[in-house]
Order: structure tokens, then C-alpha cells, then sequence
């Protein structure tokens, strides 16, 4: 119970009346804060171990990468926490890498990236991410076959911080009609439309947006099943919120080690209860090669006879 306890947000001092509550003055004979410096010593030489783990038989159809940051009590700078998730050919969410990085630069992002290629990890389908991060020129780096996503939040905070606030809600529910258009063709128009309203007054706000749109809109070419969970880091940031409530509780970790070990033992015990995404036997076909224009799944005449198969298979397992 003390890891549960610990990583939901009980601070140390506050364990010994808790459980003596809960299980009588006797339980607790013994126990001090050491118990739990005990705990976070083990689980960082696990962190230590899981980092290093071979990544030579996995396979990531789909990532997303991100930074989230969150205090650290015994020193001044933040903890720049760089964290990627995959999705496995089978459809399941995994945990690929936490890592410490310094303010999210390219540097930090193509260590990370470099390491998980030196263990194996081949090159992902589609990665998700922000456009702002270091990320992207890093991925180039090591992974160039990769495609790339941009995050549609994180874009539509940035193009409505062009704007003043009375338009803001219209430009929202604009973008939000660009970003769920049925579509690449629908998607494109729509951009058109919020172009021809706001880019006289607001160019910033337009450049913000059109400048990355061939990124924006890559999963187009990915199932319309997938959609929901490409066009967005929300992977992270929902996974996230189990550390940052920690954090918060406790005032954040005492070292840059802990912290790592805490997110590292958190997510890890969220990653349990994650679900697949959502019509998980096409992720089969898309590791396979399969194209899919505007979301929809195609048997092309130039396709190999692998990859034919491959779509053969899913389309029967489906129906079975």
C-alpha cells in the first residue's frame, strides 16, 4: 500500500497518523520517512534498468512526444520531463521513454531519439507533437523516414493568441470545423474561409496558421478510426495528470532523480489501465504499408502482395 499511498499524493510526514488510523498503533511499529526514501531509491534504480531495456523486438506504429514540466523542490530549474508514447501494431498504448531534457532543445530531443534507435527501436509511421518543440529537428535527424503531425491544441492556442478576445470563440469554433472536417479537401476549404475573414486584420493570426498546414493535416492519410488520437499530444497530457496532481500535493519532488522515478513509476501504473485506440486491428495495416486517402482503406494495384494479404487477413478477422 505505502508505493499507492505515496504516488497518490500522501507526503511522507503524513503516513504514520494515516495508516495508524486506518490499521491500529501496533501496524505501524517501526515505520518512519526512511520507509519511503526506502521506496523511492528502488524504484529509481528500476527507472535505471527500464531505461536501458532492448527495444530491438518492438515496433511503434504511431507516437506522440512532449514536454511537461514540473517542480523540483531542492533545486531552482524545472524538470523538463520528455516523454514518448507508442502505439504497438496491435493497437495498445505503451510508456517508450521518459527522459530528463534541458528546456525541451533539439540537443535534448535528439539524445532521446538516438538512444531508442541504438536499442533497437525502428522508425515510427506518424509521430504527434508540438510544433513548437525541438522535437521535430531532431526527429529529422535520426528518423527522417518518420512522418510528421502537428498538434491541433497546441496550434489553436497559438492562432487564438493572435486574436483579441471578443473573436475568439468564432475563430475557435472555425479552427474546430478545419481540424474535424470529414476530409483533406473539406479541411483545406475551411482554411480558405478562415483565411478570407481574418487575414486582412489578423495576418499573424493566419500565418500562425497556414504556415504549417501540410503538417496539420498528415493524418488525413491515416484510418478516419485513428483521427481522434493523431490529431492531438492529449495522450500525454491526460497520462500526465496523475504526476502533475502528485507534484502539486507535495510541492513538487525532492530531487531531479525522484522526480523522474515518480513520473516513471506513475505512468507505468497508469499505462495498465490504458485502451487501445479505437479500431485497433488497423494499425495492423497501416505498420504493413496499407494507404489510406482521406482515412478510407484501399487495395492499390502497385501495392505488395504482403501488404494485400495483410489487408485480406484484417478485413476477414473483422468480419469474423
Amino acid at each position: 500500500a505505502l508505493p499507492v499511498l505515496y504516488l497518490r499524493g500522501l507526503s511522507t510526514n503524513d503516513f504514520r497518523p494515516a495508516l495508524t488510523a486506518l490499521l491500529g498503533e501496533e501496524a505501524v511499529t517501526g515505520f518512519s520517512a526512511t520507509t519511503i526514501t526506502r521506496l523511492l531509491t528502488v524504484w529509481q534504480e528500476e527507472y535505471r534498468t527500464w531505461h536501458k531495456r532492448s527495444l530491438v523486438d518492438k515496433s511503434y506504429v504511431y507516437i506522440w512526444a512532449d514536454g511537461v514540466h514540473f517542480n523540483v523542490r531542492l533545486e531552482e530549474d524545472r524538470l523538463a520531463c520528455l516523454v514518448i508514447i507508442g502505439v504497438t501494431p496491435d493497437g495498445s498504448k505503451e510508456v517508450i521513454a521518459i527522459e530528463d531534457g534541458y528546456r525541451e532543445s533539439t540537443e535534448s530531443w535528439a539524445t532521446l531519439l538516438r538512444d531508442l534507435k541504438l536499442r533497437g527501436m525502428p522508425a515510427p509511421k506518424l509521430a504527434t507533437a508540438d510544433g513548437a518543440l525541438g522535437f521535430w529537428k531532431a526527429l529529422g535527424q535520426v528518423y527522417p523516414q518518420t512522418e510528421e503531425q502537428r498538434c491541433w491544441v497546441h496550434k489553436i492556442a497559438n492562432v487564438l493568441d493572435k486574436l483579441p478576445k471578443r473573436l475568439q470563440p468564432r475563430a475557435k469554433a472555425q479552427l474546430h470545423e478545419i481540424m474535424r472536417a470529414p476530409d483533406r479537401k473539406t479541411a483545406i476549404e475551411e482554411i480558405g474561409r478562415f483565411t478570407a475573414e481574418f487575414e486582412n486584420r489578423y495576418p499573424k493570426a493566419v500565418n500562425t496558421l497556414v504556415k504549417d498546414q501540410e503538417k496539420m493535416l498528415t493524418f488525413f492519410d491515416y484510418p478516419d478510426a485513428h483521427w481522434l488520437h493523431l490529431r492531438t499530444s492529449n495522450a500525454i497530457e491526460s497520462a500526465f495528470s496523475t504526476v502533475k496532481a502528485r507534484t502539486r500535493s507535495t510541492k513538487g519532488a525532492g530531487s531531479r532523480n525522484a522526480g523522474l522515478a515518480m513520473a516513471f513509476k506513475l505512468l507505468l501504473e497508469a499505462e495498465k489501465c490504458w485502451r487501445r485506440v479505437n479500431s485497433p486491428h488497423l494499425v495492423a495495416l497501416v505498420h504493413a504499408g496499407v494507404e489510406f486517402p482521406d482515412g478510407k482503406t484501399r487495395i492499390l494495384p502497385d501495392m505488395p502482395e504482403e501488404a494485400k494479404q495483410v489487408v485480406l487477413k484484417v478485413q476477414e478477422d473483422a468480419a469474423d
